[in-house]
């Protein structure tokens, strides 16, 4: 073949190869270079190869990206789980805190109690102490002295809310007294006889009284 042979085939090679690249489109009837490269292709291309992945396909970087995001995803769960534990450190140090304050509250609470309860009964002893030295020289005063204790001790338990019940003649109460015995009687459910006295506070029985009920025969 010549030279001029191969000029004269060179253009037709190209224009039959530039043929092979365009379509016609069916709506507009314009021709299309199908060619063309891809900018979003070769961009990922590029940036795959600039960023040391040569060869990866788009699958693969999607996964990379995937894995990718996950591991940042984990790292933000680590963080905020550290801080939960933070904050439930400081939480359970606050509650520490609060429950030995309150603890303590309790016990000066308690101790102030039992010191007030001291405090009203001295006198009670200074008069059963009298009551006995009186007694001593002249037995006939030890009874009015015991008498006058026992109303000084009933006094010191008024003061500290309690309330006597189970008296003669009271109305028989499940709740403040205790039957030991059921006698004959004129009326029903009356106590008419009290082998120890209860006391109440309020709505609560400290200490139930322990009597004798009578019943209409």
């Amino acid at each position: 073949m010549t030279q001029d042979d191969q000029n004269q085939t060179t253009p037709q090679a190209e224009q039959t190869t530039q043929d092979r690249k365009k379509t016609v489109d069916a709506d507009t009837g314009t021709e299309i270079d199908t060619d063309l490269p891809t900018a979003e292709t070769d961009n990922l291309e590029e940036d795959l190869d600039a960023a040391g992945f040569p060869g990866m396909d788009e699958g693969m970087f999607a996964q990379v990206q995937e894995m990718m995001g996950k591991l940042a995803r984990a790292d933000e769960l680590e963080k905020e789980n550290a801080e939960l534990k933070n904050r439930l450190g400081r939480l359970a140090a606050d509650f520490e805190s609060y429950r030995r304050r309150t603890q303590e509250d309790v016990d000066a609470a308690q101790g102030q109690g039992v010191a007030k309860a001291a405090e009203a009964l001295m006198p009670v002893y200074d008069d059963l102490d009298r009551a006995l030295s009186m007694g001593t020289g002249d037995p006939a005063k030890l009874i009015p002295g015991m008498q006058a204790v026992q109303n000084k001790v009933l006094l010191v338990f008024s003061g500290l809310g309690l309330e006597v019940t189970g008296r003669e003649g009271e109305v028989f109460d499940p709740r403040w007294h205790e039957a030991i015995q059921v006698v004959p009687a004129d009326e029903d459910d009356v106590i008419v006889q009290v082998y120890q006295l209860g006391f109440r506070m309020g709505d609560r029985s400290v200490r139930p009284a322990r009597v004798v009920v009578g019943k209409k025969q």
